[in-house]
């Protein structure tokens, strides 16, 4: 079992920043972060592996940077420059094996933190 609690969310306006945390009971091979604004699909956002190669979907690119602390066994989530479009409920997950952005393989989420962006 692996526990995950997020948190770092908040109201920011149009352009602005903010840094989202998940701390992990242990750390997975993979970890990664996905969202899901109202109405909308849950979609991935960013995935490190274990030794820390990072991956992005393409509307975060050049924005976002995902990064962890093993010794704090925190995974971040660092958002710039961010758009209306980026409101969304922020969930950290976990999976044993492989690592990309496909939501149905991972096993483990956190509660989610919500994150809205005004314009």
């Amino acid at each position: 079992q692996v526990q995950l609690m997020e948190s770092g969310g908040g109201s920011v306006q149009a352009g602005g920043s903010l840094r989202l945390s998940c701390v992990a009971s242990r750390f997975t091979y993979c970890m990664g972060w996905f969202r899901q604004a109202p109405g909308k699909e849950r979609e991935g956002v960013a995935r490190i592996t274990l030794d820390g190669s990072p991956d992005y979907t393409n509307s975060v690119k050049g924005r976002f940077t995902i990064s962890k602390d093993n010794a704090k066994r925190t995974l971040y989530l660092q958002m710039h420059s961010l758009t209306p479009d980026d409101t969304a409920m922020y969930y950290c997950a976990a999976r044993g094996m492989g690592c990309d952005l496909d939501l149905f393989r991972y096993n483990y989420w956190g509660q989610g933190t919500q994150v809205t962006v005004s314009s």
